[in-house]
């Protein structure tokens, strides 16, 4: 059977590292209380995967939290206000991502899997590198190193969706076409990052922000509550444009192997 993918990129928190992506959740939702601003969860999760600060402007641009803004200060948001919040947010992530960078489960098996199928493994992300600073080594401590990790500042600032990190991935690592990459990812930004590359885009449902369970209430699910929350995140990533949904990352080397079989 003819290999041909030859290249993944897969994103860090909630798909490789962090279960649930939690460390940024409460980053932002400390940074928008410091203002009086109380965003639920879904507004908080919406964006994930962007560019931090991209993340808020598009938070702070929801119709609720523009007119709890309005409320609370008198005034529309403004670039300023998006600043500020950006300001209460780092440090308060800083403080916490530490504390989250530890390989999903399976993912180190799964890895180990992939590269000996003759894989390269890419990687983006929504950090800057002073938080993938952190983060990475840690990750490396703990076993798991992807070969390439491209941040926003690599890209002029610009993340997802647009392409650009996933495009850098490839040139770092010699890739030949974008029709032999997949981009695996747990939000709809990465997805959205895939396609507008060019290249097959996959979501990944268990440990992932789009469901946003950490792993003790993900295992409290009974069946049909799993189910229904499986379905809804599904169809997310659809929604999104994902050509595949997962259950897990262990199942990244079976759709590889179906997809090169289907070429």
């Amino acid at each position: 059977m003819k290999n041909t993918i030859k290249t993944i990129i897969l994103d860090w928190a909630g798909t490789t590292v962090d279960y649930g992506c939690f460390a940024p959740v409460d980053a932002f939702i400390a940074a928008f209380a410091h203002f009086g601003i109380t965003p639920t969860m879904e507004e908080t999760r919406a964006p994930m995967g962007m560019q931090k600060r991209a993340h808020i402007e598009q938070m702070l641009a929801g119709e609720r939290l523009s007119a709890q803004w309005l409320a609370m200060h008198g005034r529309p948001p403004a670039p300023r206000d998006i600043d500020a919040i950006y300001a209460q947010f780092e440090p308060a992530l800083f403080a916490v991502l530490s504390s989250h960078a530890d390989p999903l489960p399976g993912v180190l098996d799964t890895v180990a899997r992939i590269r000996e199928m003759g894989i390269a493994i890419g990687s983006t992300t929504g950090y800057t590198r002073a938080m993938m600073d952190v983060v990475a080594p840690l990750a490396k401590s703990k076993g798991y190193s992807p070969d390439c990790l491209i941040c926003p500042d690599d890209t002029d600032g610009i993340g997802r969706p647009h392409p650009y990190m996933l495009w850098r991935n490839l040139e770092k690592l010699g890739a030949l076409s974008i029709s032999e990459t997949l981009k695996i990812g747990d939000t709809a930004a990465d997805i959205q990052e895939g396609k507008n590359a060019g290249c097959v885009s996959v979501g990944v449902l268990k440990g992932s922000s789009m469901l946003g369970l950490n792993e003790a209430e993900f295992a409290a699910l009974n069946p049909a509550e799993a189910q229904t929350i499986f379905d809804a995140a599904r169809q997310n990533y659809i929604n999104a444009g994902a050509d595949f949904v997962i259950g897990s990352f262990a199942e990244i080397p079976q759709l590889i192997a179906s997809i090169n079989q289907n070429k």
